[in-house]
This record gives C-alpha cells, sequence and structure tokens, in this order.
C-alpha cells in the first residue's frame, strides 16, 4: 500500500511538470506571434511612409511683390501613372504642415501673400502610399518701395528735399546683370506690351525707348565693399569708390530722382571717375535693381537722361526679370 502511494505521487508530480512546461512553451509561442504581428504593422506602417520617387519643384520665383501669382510645377524623376497630387504649406512660426485647398494637381497657383511661405507637394499612389515629396520651397516677398501711398509717390518721383538722406554703396553690394541681353533677345516683348495696354505709346516705341536707356557693353558689375568691378567685352577692370554725395534732379514731367554719387579712389585706368546710381529709392535700403551713370564729368553726367543701364541681380532669369517688371 506504501509503494502504490508513493507511485501515484509521482506520477502526480510528473504531469504537473509536463503541464508546466506546455504552458511555458504556449505563452512562448503567443508572445513570438505577438512580436511577429508588431514587427508587421511597423512594417506596414514604414512602407506607407516609404518614399521611392523624387519630386521637384520648378517655377520659383527669386522673389516675388505682395499680390504677385506664384506658379508652381512639380515634375517626378520617372514617368509614373499616379496623378493623386497634394500640396502642403507652412508659414513662419508654424510646427505643422498644412493641405494647401484646391491644389490637387501638379501645379500650385495662389497669390503671393506670406514673406517666408514654405511650399512642398507630395504624390500619392493608389494605395494613397506616399510615392515622392519634394523639398520644401520658400517664398520670398520683397515688396522693394512698400505698398503705402508714401512709398508709391516716393517711387514715382514725388518727395521731399529733407526725406532723402545719405546712403552707402554697400546698398548695392552684389553681383548684377544687364538687363540689355535679354531686351534684344526678345525676352522683354511680354513687358512692353503690357506698357502699351496702360500707356501712350505702342509696344514698338516702348522697345525703342528702353533700347536707348539699356544699351550697354558692361554686361555684369560686382559691387563688394566699396570694390566695383566692372565686366565688358570679356574684360574686367575695377576700382575703389568714396561717397560724393546725392543730387537731386528735376524731370521734364514734373517728377523727381535722386542720383547717389561715389568717386573713385583709386584702381584701373579704365574705371569712370564717377558713378552714380538711380533706383528710385531716396534713403538707406538694399536695392533689388538700379540704373547706373557713368563717366569723368560729374555734373554732365545729371544731364544724362536718355541713357540708363539697368542691372539686377545675376542670379534672376530671363522669367524673373520680367515678372519684376510687369509689377512696376
Amino acid at each position: 500500500m506504501r509503494l502504490k502511494k508513493s507511485f501515484i505521487l509521482v506520477s502526480v508530480l510528473a504531469l504537473s511538470t509536463i503541464l508546466a512546461a506546455c504552458q511555458d512553451s504556449t505563452e512562448q509561442t503567443n508572445n513570438t506571434g505577438s512580436n511577429q504581428e508588431d514587427t508587421t504593422n511597423n512594417s506596414s506602417d514604414d512602407a506607407e511612409a516609404n518614399e521611392t520617387g523624387e519630386i521637384a519643384i520648378e517655377g520659383l520665383g527669386h522673389h516675388y511683390h505682395t499680390g504677385d501669382t506664384i506658379e508652381l510645377t512639380a515634375s517626378t524623376s520617372e514617368n509614373v501613372d499616379y496623378d493623386h497630387w497634394h500640396w502642403y504649406t507652412k508659414e513662419p512660426g508654424q510646427t505643422e504642415w498644412e493641405v494647401a485647398s484646391g491644389q490637387q494637381s501638379e501645379t500650385f497657383s495662389d497669390e503671393a501673400a506670406t514673406d517666408g511661405l514654405e511650399i512642398k507637394a507630395t504624390l500619392y499612389d493608389d494605395d494613397h502610399n506616399v510615392y515622392a515629396e519634394s523639398e520644401a520651397v520658400t517664398i520670398v516677398i520683397d515688396d522693394h518701395h512698400g505698398h503705402d501711398e508714401e512709398s508709391r509717390q516716393i517711387y514715382q518721383g514725388y518727395f521731399d528735399d529733407e526725406q532723402v538722406q545719405d546712403r552707402e554703396l554697400s546698398d548695392w553690394d552684389g553681383d548684377w546683370q544687364s538687363v540689355y541681353p535679354y531686351l534684344v533677345s526678345g525676352d522683354l516683348d511680354e513687358v512692353f506690351e503690357h506698357k502699351a495696354e496702360e500707356g501712350s505709346m505702342t509696344a514698338e516705341e516702348y522697345k525703342d525707348y528702353y533700347t536707348t536707356g539699356y544699351e550697354t557693353d558692361v554686361e555684369r558689375i560686382i559691387i563688394d565693399n566699396g570694390h566695383v568691378t566692372f565686366f565688358e567685352n570679356d574684360e574686367e577692370y575695377s576700382g575703389e569708390y568714396e561717397y560724393d554725395g546725392y543730387e537731386i534732379l528735376t524731370y521734364e514731367k514734373g517728377n523727381r530722382g535722386v542720383r547717389f554719387v561715389y568717386e573713385l579712389a583709386e584702381g584701373d585706368d579704365e574705371m569712370p571717375q564717377y558713378i552714380q546710381f538711380s533706383d528710385h529709392i531716396i534713403f538707406p535700403t538694399p536695392s533689388s535693381h538700379f540704373h547706373l551713370y557713368w563717366g569723368d564729368d560729374k555734373e554732365e553726367l545729371f544731364e544724362e537722361v536718355t541713357h540708363w543701364p539697368t542691372y539686377y541681380p545675376s542670379e534672376l532669369d530671363a522669367d524673373g526679370i520680367v515678372r519684376d517688371q510687369l509689377a512696376h
């Protein structure tokens, strides 16, 4: 009887051990399955956000004026059949992107209103997974002369003498290109046609007028900390210039302009003794474009009102220059 009881006890203990082992094995299997499911879900999330293509945004202007139309086009690095686009915007100070309402094609069009606005384009595949997303581009709004009535009057040449202030040559620091080649190539014809719609001359007459004004062999100018370099007919020459005051001129129409004068201190023999800037600005402000007069007789230069070579930042292309001129 004692032997039988011992056998039963041993059997019960063995059975308990087997059941415990089976339970541990089952829990490990369930845990492993759970982990595998989590990994699968994570992989799926990653796949939804995975970008398999590239997007480039074209048409971004060097800068815009308030009220200009922003027109951008997104293009993919390879031909795909997807056409599900969304554009997103983010204003300065915001941390989250917002969907741009009504912008659901490869083109974006909106009015320029916020300086520093970031814009990006996203293309989705048929499962609404992200196929590609562009780098963000930033909208720069530079109204130059402002949009208030006083600023408009100054730009048109109506101001009081006491409003004029001295300006450093650094207001024109930069790498500048002549617009004359764009006129010759016909890129500015749109501008002359626009002027003819509102002005008193035909488009051809405007083109003739600006041809006389813009004509120059100095196709590029670099200004840096008082150092001015002219590029002319594959030659370059430079000099150091110092401020020599300003002159207020009254034109035939009754409006006025200001010439800011700088005199050559030292430099190459080819450099003019005087350079005079006119950019419709009458107090210290970085310039966006300018008309330049140069020569060795300061007083004689003040008499020149028909020939005014004009310069824009060298990084601007024809579209950027046309956009700027149409805004004025």
